[in-house]
């Protein structure tokens, strides 16, 4: 880790917790994997969960082989803190419909669960054909309403930054996934 990417706003990252090369590998099977569970028929709509995902949704959309739309949610339960507040706030609604249509969130990391457990019950209402969690990183510490159908790795206990994962807005554009 060369300092100045590995020290932002007075943190320090620890330690690197997957390199770029990992995490280009892994997304990439990911893609293979989604792209074998749909038909080229279906009415696949993958909505990513801003910001912290908009990397790995970038990476992961062009990895899967199938046609696809691609929009965006925006909800926070963190603020400045490295721990969830546990108050979801939903910012931004997805404008495309979900009625009907093959639907895959698309999360940075599950931590706390509380944002999902917050968005599954919003999203079945909009009555999808299916819906199903693709996470790059889940700390698999929490109950789920709907589990991942994909997830990329299981990370560690650990406040992580990089690859779009932020801490008070920074170390996001880090390539690897680092530890505070």
């Amino acid at each position: 880790m060369s300092g100045s990417l590995a020290q932002l706003g007075g943190r320090e990252l620890t330690r690197t917790v997957y390199t770029a090369e990992e995490i280009g590998e892994r997304v990439k099977a990911m893609g293979a994997e989604i792209s074998e569970s749909y038909g080229a028929g279906d009415d696949l709509l993958v909505v990513g969960l801003l910001k912290g995902s908009f990397i790995f949704l970038a990476d992961l959309v062009r990895a899967i082989e199938l046609p696809l739309h691609v929009d965006f949610l925006v909800a926070s339960s963190y603020g400045p803190a490295t721990v969830s507040s546990g108050n979801v706030q939903l910012l931004y609604d997805p404008e495309a419909s979900l009625e009907e249509r093959s639907v895959i969130i698309v999360e940075d990391i599950v931590d706390s669960g509380n944002t999902m457990n917050r968005l599954i019950p919003l999203l079945e209402e909009r009555r999808p054909r299916s819906l199903e969690i693709c996470a790059l990183l889940h700390k698999r510490v929490t109950q789920l309403a709907l589990e991942p159908r994909w997830v990329g790795f299981d990370a560690p206990n650990e406040f992580l930054v990089g690859y779009g994962l932020d801490f008070s807005e920074s170390f996001r554009h880090l390539p690897y996934i680092g530890s505070l």
